[in-house]
């Protein structure tokens, strides 16, 4: 082959390169996201709202460049696969996971296409990744809080409420970082002198039955765990804390905003404006394995005063003053 045809057809191939890689940058890319909470939730709503607007700052608007394909309300783990599944037959390039359960899920339906977590407790210990710097397969993000969090809602609880001797513990003993949380208040409790009593997430009847019997003893508190199915029936547990004149502290401060005490934690939205980062630098090229997994930079005490006033509570000043936010109109 002559040196000039040689040319000329390294110049059309790196043409036609050139134009295929464009036509792929400029054709519209696909998110699909299984969250745990409804579409309809306002808790759900302002976190995929902040993905939205932080997907937009990067140039990646939903209906113009972007297509965003949203599931959720599945609360057992073959419905969970079951929408995953769904996900998958949209072709996402990318997928969005919350919490450990769902994003287990994901990982069943597929080793391939990217996956960025939001509000994950124990990515390594639940098999998801194989370390926080080094994720290694097709998934990372952002977790939600260390295991040893749990131990200080705990503390909070003897703190708010110093007679107390048993709490409750409403958590999901099939969650992934169900053990985990739990085992962290049992292993503190004896040193508090608190009898923990463990009550089951997903079931309502036993959560009240539960709940009534232990207000009789008078010096009961109540704490919910991070369980994606405690928040199902999030109105409940907040109601019967309020009639059952339980102390009572939860992960989030959704809760608190809803009518309960306390909570103890990382806002739960932010990872979903970081989760934006992480999906433009994948769309981009880059490999999740290669993209190391991040926890949360701050937490935050929030009370609520109207809570306390409804059952007889009073907050020492002390510890109102170490509050990031007070909640105080009804």
């Amino acid at each position: 082959m002559r040196r000039r045809e040689f040319l000329g057809l390294v110049g059309g191939l790196a043409s036609c390169t050139s134009v295929a890689f464009a036509q792929q940058s400029n054709r519209p890319r696909r998110i699909g996201i299984l969250h745990d909470y409804a579409e309809t939730d306002s808790e759900g709503r302002a976190q995929i709202d902040a993905l939205r607007a932080e997907l937009a700052k990067l140039g990646w608007i939903d209906g113009r460049n972007l297509t965003i394909d949203f599931r959720s309300g599945a609360d057992e783990t073959e419905g969970l696969r079951g929408l995953a599944r769904e996900l998958l037959l949209k072709s996402p390039d990318i997928l969005v996971g919350a919490g450990g359960t769902i994003v287990a899920a994901l990982q069943r339906a597929t080793k391939s296409v990217p996956i960025v977590f939001a509000n994950v407790t124990d990515p390594v210990g639940g098999g998801l990744v194989s370390s926080l710097a080094r994720p290694g397969g097709n998934a990372t993000g952002f977790t939600q809080f260390e295991f040893g969090i749990s131990a200080k809602w705990l503390e909070l609880l003897k703190e708010i409420a110093p007679s107390t001797t048993m709490v409750a513990v409403i958590r999901d003993p099939s969650a992934r970082s169900g053990g985990g949380q739990l085992g962290a208040i049992q292993a503190v409790a004896p040193a508090l002198g608190i009898d923990v009593k463990p009550v089951d997430a997903g079931d309502g009847d036993e959560i009240e039955r539960k709940l009534r019997e232990f207000s009789h003893d008078g010096k009961a508190c109540l704490m919910v765990t991070s369980s994606r199915r405690a928040r199902t029936h999030r109105e409940q547990n907040v109601r019967l804390a309020g009639r059952y004149r339980l102390p009572s502290i939860y992960a989030f401060r959704v809760y608190v905003a809803n009518g309960g005490l306390m909570s103890y934690g990382p806002d739960a939205t932010t990872p979903y404006k970081r989760a934006a980062g992480y999906i433009d630098r994948i769309l981009k090229g880059e490999k999740p394995a290669d993209l190391p997994v991040q926890a949360p930079t701050k937490y935050e005490l929030t009370i609520n005063l109207n809570a306390a006033k409804a059952i007889g509570l009073v907050v020492p000043p002390s510890f109102l003053s170490r509050a990031d936010e007070v909640i105080e109109s009804p």
